[in-house]
């Protein structure tokens, strides 16, 4: 049997592997005698079956939202000189959210069997932010750990912020687009369909324009349920895609060759290496191992892959500028601003500031490009409700000639 281990090891890394035993008990047994810590022993699905996303407590993770509450509360409590167990029990008390109240249960038990904080988020780490756990042992290890947690707590702020601004920027374009959709499948579908059924009556020939839009019409309206589930079915192919490492390069590196939104996606995921880096710098943590982390925490798995080198080459003594030039993943600019940083001694701060300054970059791109986007969207729209009309009219005109002659 196979089954999925997160386990633990003695320089403090977490990872997630597959391993095969007879039993989970024998496994559990295998792995502590090589010297892993084992959070968590979960049996293997079956290889290539279809799953819906958001089905198994595995793919679900706790909010921004909710997480930065719960440590701004967390902080506050620890502040005032609460013992960590008894203000985890506190937060446990006032949790509401079914899934979060569950975690907190098992982490607070885990913490009152004498495992350390960190440890117990680590076991659950698909739910939380990767470098959570990271900046929870730092601040183990220094002793402030409700600083350290307000500072994860800042980093919170900003990446929320970061994407409520983006999300804002595509409202407007995402409702145009929906309208958009609704107003010509509502023509195609419902209003040219009652046109051909009329001008098959009349027995009249058909403009080349008429004859098109109306088969168009047509071949939808009587495969609108194939279409659908043609569609559906796409949609559950990619997503199952996101589920294998295969699936999840193609798509990244897919969304970094998007034209004009490319260059976007890169910007996001640099800044948000970028921004983790420098919360972990900031709580204490060794760049090697901040390295490890920070690039385990982006998002976009292909732009992962270029940064993994990047922590070899600091591992054996270069800069992370250079390493990070050797990659060709970082802009001569961003470059320049960590060299700064090392060199001044403030690479925590640089970081920061190049994450910043890229969200900043992200930002007005966005918007001048939706600038240019949105005329060009309605005019598009126009041009397809046109001729539609136009192919509608068409054959009403030809047959008010004949009527005047």
């Amino acid at each position: 049997m196979q089954f999925v281990c997160r386990v633990g090891t003695s320089g403090g890394r977490v990872l997630e592997d597959v391993f095969e035993a007879n039993d989970e008990a024998a496994l559990r047994q295998q792995l502590t005698q090589q010297g892993y810590h084992v959070f968590d022993v979960r049996r293997r699905g079956p290889i290539g079956r279809l799953k819906l996303p958001g089905r198994s407590r595995e793919s679900k993770s706790i909010g921004l939202r909710d997480l930065t509450v719960f440590n701004q509360e967390f902080a506050a409590l620890l502040r005032s000189g609460l013992p960590m167990l008894q203000a985890l029990d506190l937060m446990l008390a006032r949790q509401k959210d079914p899934l979060f109240r569950s975690t907190l249960s098992d982490i607070r038990d885990r913490v009152k069997s004498g495992e350390d904080l960190s440890s117990a988020i680590a076991a659950y780490g698909d739910m939380f932010p990767p470098l959570y756990a990271a900046t929870l042992k730092a601040g183990e290890r220094s002793g402030e750990m409700e600083q350290v947690i307000r500072r994860f707590i800042r980093y919170l702020q900003l990446v929320t912020e970061t994407r409520k601004r983006i999300v804002s920027a595509l409202v407007y374009p995402a409702a145009l687009v929906g309208l958009s959709v609704v107003l010509i499948g509502v023509m195609t579908i419902w209003v040219m369909p009652r046109f051909t059924e009329f001008f098959s009556s009349l027995r009249v020939d058909l403009p080349l324009l008429t004859r098109i839009t109306m088969g168009i019409s047509v071949f939808v309206k009587n495969n609108f349920l194939i279409l659908l589930v043609v569609l559906v079915g796409l949609v559950l192919v990619v997503m199952n895609m996101t589920r294998t490492t295969a699936g999840r390069n193609a798509l990244s590196r897919l969304q970094l060759r998007i034209p004009l939104l490319g260059p976007l996606f890169h910007r996001l995921a640099l800044s948000e290496f970028c921004r983790s880096l420098a919360t972990l710098l900031a709580g204490g943590i060794p760049i090697v191992a901040g390295l490890e982390v920070a690039v385990g925490a982006v998002s976009n798995s292909y732009f992962k892959q270029r940064l993994e080198p990047m922590i070899d080459g600091v591992r054996e003594g270069q800069s992370l500028a250079a390493s990070l030039e050797e990659t060709g993943a970082g802009s001569d600019i961003v470059i320049d601003m960590i060299e700064v940083g090392e060199a001044t001694g403030s690479l925590d701060t640089m970081l920061s500031d190049v994450s910043d300054f890229l969200d900043e970059e992200v930002e007005t791109n966005l918007q001048r490009l939706l600038s240019l986007l949105e005329p060009v969207m309605l005019v598009l729209m126009g041009i397809i409700v046109a001729t539609l009309l136009i192919s509608v009219y068409l054959p009403l005109f030809s047959l008010l000639g004949q009527v005047e002659s």
